[in-house]
């Protein structure tokens, strides 16, 4: 893999956890479930030992939520390739839900290129500070 090829998949990750944040606030539940792989798994920081498995599944637990504004941002964002076809990636993320205390904690991604383009394998979320 060349250094071009490398920062080019870096930078498709990245934007991945911009675009997640962004989508999420817009509740696009759709266009969320899709940043996954089709057998991807999430985990949120609010329930670190429950993940939820698969596309279908993801989408049911986003659409089964009552409905919230929220504004996530996303720092300090460090991708690593591991080889042409998987990478992993950690963020920092704040998340301001209106009247509650904002949540700060971290995501741990793994990502995986499929024939839609790189997608969430994993996204396993944790909370720094416990609410």
């Amino acid at each position: 893999m060349t250094d071009e090829e490398r920062r080019a998949a870096e930078a498709d990750c990245a934007r991945l956890i911009a675009l997640y944040a962004n989508l999420n606030d817009e509740a696009r539940w759709d266009e969320v479930v899709a940043l996954y792989a089709e057998d991807g798994v999430m985990v949120r920081p609010t329930a670190p030992d429950a993940p939820i498995h698969g596309r279908e599944a993801i989408l049911a637990a986003f659409k089964s939520r009552p409905a919230r504004t929220t504004r996530h941002v996303c720092s300090n964002v460090v991708i690593t390739l591991e080889s042409a076809d998987t990478a992993r990636g950690v963020s920092a993320m704040l998340l301001f839900t209106g009247a509650a205390a904002p949540l700060v904690g971290s995501f741990h991604d793994r990502f995986v290129r499929t024939a839609e383009g790189w997608r969430f394998a994993e996204r396993r979320g944790s909370l720094t500070f416990a609410p």
